[in-house]
């Protein structure tokens, strides 16, 4: 081992003497160049690499990367430790980050619609289907690069970070490799790493560019040019496949950049000092979930190499380890000044952001606010940058450049037992009439055909216009009580009646964003309301009795805040939906109407004990006050269901709409296991008291008159989630099943 090491100090020390006799000047201390190739995820063995360079005292005079190689690489030259780097990318859900997935709070409510009611949405400008040029924006992987990368941000030129560093790129147009080394570091990094059909082409100034492995993986040659002395490579490209790994179209489109990547190694390997290449044949570029392990095989091999980096080390004076950089997690907003290629006006930007000039806030509510604005789909990136000022505030400065696509097409398809089978198309149109407002059509085919339209012109802070009209229809045994007074001798022994129900809504309303978090709406609501039955027959009937036929006019307030992190299965947040409907005319078959007003509000909270258990705590209430002349607009507990309209409620244990009453009170519970990824199991159970005016009589705070459980398997697809629920009341000794498939619309 000791004559190993000798060895390579001689090598070493005979290659610097060679080197300066060409410079013709005195060798002192040698210059260490660090290249790291690309390979997506397999790059994180760059970090365990790095960790025994740190170990050993070696310093690093300059770094060269491209791709992942040079995410690490910059930071690294940024200051971050290999340990750093390894507990920060332990930390980060590449998930979220690579696929652009905004925590749901970030989502305007109509954006949130559309991820959680479509299983598929495309671009659809002038008749014609189109597909976006990445997967992904990249708009995640900017922000937490900028965040890491705040401490150095106001160099410009790259040989003035604490280790000089560039990074390669491809322009896109033109094909060449270009060498970034100047400019915004988080920028260069990002259109280094831009891979194509992952991540969208990045546009810097007038040119556009796209990955660096594409035309350079390993820029050794130029690392060199820098003046090392040594060159220490890491290469983490991957190794031609046999046949019977090429199995899909992407490892052949893979294996097609290989062949020209791994032939120009043969060429680079031998330019390096010291070439380290992890044995990561077992991982891919997109390995994210085995980041650890693929650290660990990055520091075992350099292990291997332990000979030569020690002879390294032992050539400079000793480097002292890296301390741990702060990483900077409040700030102080002092102006907002946004440019670039957008048509929308500063409130709806400043609304988006949902903080304002002489902000104080946290780092986290930067990065949301910015995530805000990207989460509305109108926008391809926001390229910001934080320009400092003598006071410890920051000016927030930034391009932000509009989406060229203003058309969608969106699909999805449902089952329940309420509205039956169903087949969604929509069409969505930005920028209609105005650059900020937006259209949906959905038009939904099935046992229950129906539709949905909204137009909303959103201006952030300021009072924002919406229009909605909605069209349901659905058919169910029902509780007689919910159309039938009580003293009506219809009800005589009759325990549930066949009904058919329509129900056309229209509104028009104002919006505001209150105290940055709540969505408060008021506005005028036309009501048409339709339920006729064949159990009974009217003699003036042929084949129906109608109990309702009548247009309803109210004014309508609505308070809104939700930060659920899943719509359908939270782990965490909170959710508030408050309402209340002043219905003051009525024309039609409802004569004998009186002016009356429905008020209701649901409250949930959820949390979790471990990252697999987590607990869904609902409590809703609801009550009429005055005229008792109107039925059909009471409440109606029972079944399960996400969309219904008009004052139903889910309630496990009883069928749909089976317990009726002006005014109740509910509590639910829902434990979700979810024993594998997507996968959950749940148990619920809730209680209630329903009845005519409920909180006068005192009985609200009573024993709860009606309860029910559930036992239920929900899987998470693309389509929306797949249940089947089993429920159970022991006041009526009966069970239901409950089925679902899909996003419920």
């Amino acid at each position: 081992m000791k004559l190993k090491t000798l060895l390579s100090i001689l090598f070493l020390l005979l290659l610097l003497s060679l080197k300066a006799q060409e410079n013709t000047t005195k060798n002192t201390v040698p210059k260490v160049g660090l290249v790291l190739s690309g390979g997506g995820a397999k790059g994180f063995a760059h970090i365990g690499v790095l960790k025994v360079i740190d170990s050993l005292g070696i310093k690093i005079d300059y770094v060269a990367g491209t791709s992942m190689g040079a995410i690490i690489g910059s930071l690294y030259a940024t200051g971050y430790s290999g340990k750093q780097l390894e507990r920060l990318f332990n930390a980060t859900n590449f998930d979220e980050l690579i696929n652009d997935k905004f925590p749901r709070s970030s989502k305007p409510f109509y954006e949130r619609e559309n991820s959680e009611k479509y299983a598929i949405s495309l671009p659809f400008d002038n008749f014609k289907i189109s597909f976006p040029s990445g997967l992904s924006r990249g708009q995640n992987v900017y922000n937490l690069l900028y965040q890491l990368m705040l401490p150095v941000n106001d160099i410009q030129d790259f040989k003035d970070l604490p280790i000089p560093f560039f990074c390669m790129a491809t322009n896109i147009e033109t094909g060449a490799s270009v060498v970034m080394d100047k400019g915004r570091l988080a920028e260069a990094v990002t259109a280094s790493a831009a891979l194509p059909s992952l991540f969208q082409p990045v546009s810097i100034g007038d040119t556009i560019y796209l990955d660096g492995g594409i035309t350079n993986n390993f820029p050794v040659e130029e690392l060199r040019a820098k003046g090392m002395d040594i060159i220490i490579g890491v290469d983490v490209q991957d190794a031609l496949k046999d046949r019977k790994s090429l199995k899909s179209a992407p490892d052949i489109l893979l294996q097609l950049n290989n062949f020209r990547t791994i032939n120009a190694m043969k060429s680079k390997a031998p330019l390096t000092d010291i070439y380290i290449k992890p044995d990561i044949t077992n991982f891919s570029v997109i390995s994210f979930n085995d980041g650890k392990a693929i650290i660990d095989n990055g520091e075992a091999v350099a292990r291997a190499n332990m000979e030569q980096l020690m002879a390294v080390s032992s050539l400079q004076q000793k480097n002292d380890l890296k301390p741990d950089i702060k990483i900077i997690d409040s700030l102080s907003i002092k102006s907002i000044n946004i440019g670039g290629k957008n048509k929308y006006t500063r409130s709806y930007l400043l609304g988006k952001l949902k903080f304002k000039n002489d902000a104080n806030i946290s780092y986290n509510e930067f990065k949301q606010g910015i995530n805000n604005l990207i989460a509305t789909n109108n926008f391809e990136t926001f390229r910001y940058y934080l320009e400092p000022n003598e006071n410890d505030s920051y000016n927030l400065k930034g391009e932000i450049n509009q989406s060229e696509i203003s058309t969608f097409l969106r699909l999805g398809i449902h089952y329940d037992g309420l509205y039956k089978s169903a087949i969604l198309a929509n069409l969505t149109k930005k920028k209609l009439l105005f650059n900020n407002d937006i259209a949906s059509l959905d038009v939904i085919l099935g046992d229950n055909s129906r539709y949905n339209f909204d137009y909303f012109i959103d201006k952030g802070f300021y009072l924002s216009i919406g229009l909605k009209s909605r069209f349901n229809q659905f058919n169910k045994n029902v509780n007689p009580r919910l159309v039938l007074d009580e003293a009506s001798p219809l009800l005589v022994g009759l325990n549930k009646i066949d009904a058919e129900l329509t129900d056309l809504t229209n509104q028009l309303y104002l919006q505001t964003i209150f105290r940055k978090d709540f969505a408060l709406r008021a506005g005028l609501e036309h009501k048409r309301l339709k339920i006729t039955s064949e159990t009974l027959i009217n003699s003036n009937q042929d084949d129906e009795f109608t109990f309702e036929n009548t247009d309803y006019f109210s004014l309508f307030g609505n308070l809104v805040f939700d930060d659920y992190d899943n719509k359908y299965f939270p782990k965490k947040g909170l959710y508030f939906n408050g309402d209340f409907h002043l219905y003051f005319n009525a024309s039609g078959l409802n004569k004998a109407f009186e002016q009356f007003s429905i008020a209701k509000a649901d409250f949930g909270y959820a949390f979790s004990f471990t990252d697999k258990i987590a607990l869904k705590t609902e409590a809703t209430s609801g009550f009429k006050i005055g005229g008792q002349s109107t039925n059909s607009l009471d409440f109606g507990l029972g079944g399960y269901a996400s969309n219904f309209i008009n004052n139903f409620q889910s309630f496990y244990g009883y069928d749909y709409l089976s317990i009726t009453g002006d005014s109740f009170i509910k509590a639910a519970f829902t434990l979700d296991y979810e024993i594998f990824k997507k996968h959950h199991i749940l148990f619920a159970t809730n209680y209630a008291n329903v009845e005519n005016r409920l909180f006068e009589t005192g009985n609200f705070i009573s024993t709860p008159d009606f309860t029910g459980y559930a036992l239920g398997y929900s899987l998470e697809t693309f389509l929306g989630p797949i249940e089947a629920k089993y429920t159970y009341s022991p006041e009526t000794g009966e069970d239901y099943w409950f089925f679902n498939l899909g996003f419920w619309f």
